[in-house]
C-alpha cells in the first residue's frame, strides 16, 4: 500500500472511531465502547459502564462494533434485548411499612443512629451534567484503586449521568475525619434510587458503615417519594441481605465463539451467570441469533 493510500486509510479510520453513537442515556465511539477484563488470563470485553452504572442499553449497532467476546451486564428489565442471569437486584421498598417496623431492623437502624450520632452528616444532589472525571476521583478514587475499576469505566459514569441527577451522600467523624461517600444515581423512569457505589473509611469498619450508608440512601429515596432503593447485585454481598425486600431479576447478554475459552472454562464468569442455551442469545423472546458470535 503506497503512502497516499495508508493516509487516506488511517484518515478513514479516525473519522470513524470520532462517530459519536447514542443510546439510552450513553453515548459511544468504536474506541471507547468497551473496556478489556480478564477471567485469569482470558481476555474479554465489557461495557464502558458496567461498573458503575446500571441498565446498559444496547442496539443492534452496539452489537455489531463490540468486539468478541462481548459481555454486557445488567440490560434495562423493560428492553427487548438480553436474558435473565444467575443474579439478581436488591430492591429496598422504601415506601413499605413492614420494611420500617420490622422488629430486626428497626433494632439494627437504632444502633446504626446510636453510633454515629456524634458524627456530621450531609446530602448533595448534583446534576450529573456538573460532575467530570477529576470529581469522581475526588469522590471515588480508593474505591476504584481497590476494586479494579477502570478509568474509562468512571468516564462511562460520567456519560451516563449527563441528563440524571446524582446524590452524593457523605459522614464525617467528630475531628472531620471522612467516614463515608455514598453516591447513587437518580433514575426517575424506574421510580428509583439506583445505589453506584460507596467508599467508606477502613478505619471505622467496627461501626459497619457500608451498611449505614445503605440506610441513609434508603431513608433519602423514601423522603424524596421514590420507590426503590436498588442495592445492586446482591448474591455476593451477604451483608445487603438486612435491607432487601424485593428481587428484580438482572438481564445480560454474552456474545462469544462456543469454542471460545470464556465459553468453554468451568471457572469463568459464563459459566456461573448463563444458562448454556442463554450464551449468543440477543434477544429476550426469540431464539439466538445464528450468526451473533461471528
Amino acid at each position: 500500500m503506497n503512502g497516499s493510500l495508508v493516509h487516506l486509510y488511517q484518515t478513514q479510520r479516525s473519522k470513524r472511531a470520532l462517530d459519536v453513537h447514542r443510546v439510552g442515556h450513553q453515548s459511544w465511539t468504536t474506541d471507547n465502547l468497551y473496556v478489556e477484563s480478564y477471567h485469569e488470563e482470558i481476555l474479554y470485553y465489557t461495557s464502558r459502564w458496567d461498573a458503575l452504572c446500571p441498565y446498559i442499553e444496547v442496539n443492534e449497532e452496539m452489537i455489531a462494533k463490540a468486539p468478541r467476546p462481548f459481555v454486557v451486564y445488567a440490560i434495562p428489565p423493560d428492553s427487548r434485548f438480553g436474558v435473565p442471569i444467575n443474579d439478581k437486584y436488591g430492591m429496598v421498598d422504601t415506601a413499605s411499612e413492614a420494611f420500617w417496623n420490622d422488629e430486626r431492623r428497626a433494632r439494627k437502624f437504632r444502633e446504626f443512629d446510636k453510633q454515629y450520632k456524634e458524627f456530621t452528616y450531609s446530602e448533595q444532589v448534583i446534576p450529573g451534567k456538573d460532575l467530570n472525571f477529576d470529581d469522581m476521583i475526588e469522590l471515588g478514587g480508593d474505591h476504584f484503586e481497590k476494586y479494579w475499576i477502570d478509568d474509562r469505566e468512571v468516564e462511562g459514569f460520567v456519560d451516563y449521568v449527563q441528563d440524571l441527577d446524582v446524590l452524593v451522600l457523605q459522614m464525617h467523624a467528630p475531628d472531620g475525619t471522612l467516614v463515608l461517600t455514598d453516591v447513587s444515581i437518580v433514575l426517575p423512569k424506574y421510580d428509583q434510587l439506583y445505589g453506584s457505589f460507596c467508599q467508606w473509611n477502613r478505619d471505622f469498619k467496627n461501626k459497619s458503615p457500608g451498611n449505614y450508608a445503605c440506610l441513609l440512601a434508603s431513608r433519602w429515596a423514601a423522603k424524596h417519594g421514590l420507590r426503590w432503593y436498588n442495592l445492586g447485585p446482591v448474591d455476593d454481598y451477604g451483608y445487603k441481605s438486612l435491607f432487601v425486600t424485593d428481587y428484580e431479576p438482572i438481564y445480560a447478554m454474552a456474545l462469544v465463539d462456543p469454542e471460545h475459552p470464556l465459553a468453554t472454562d468451568p471457572t469463568s464468569p459464563l459459566k456461573i451467570d448463563f444458562r448454556p442455551e442463554d450464551l449468543n442469545r440477543v434477544y429476550r423472546n426469540e431464539e439466538a441469533l445464528s450468526d451473533c458470535a461471528a
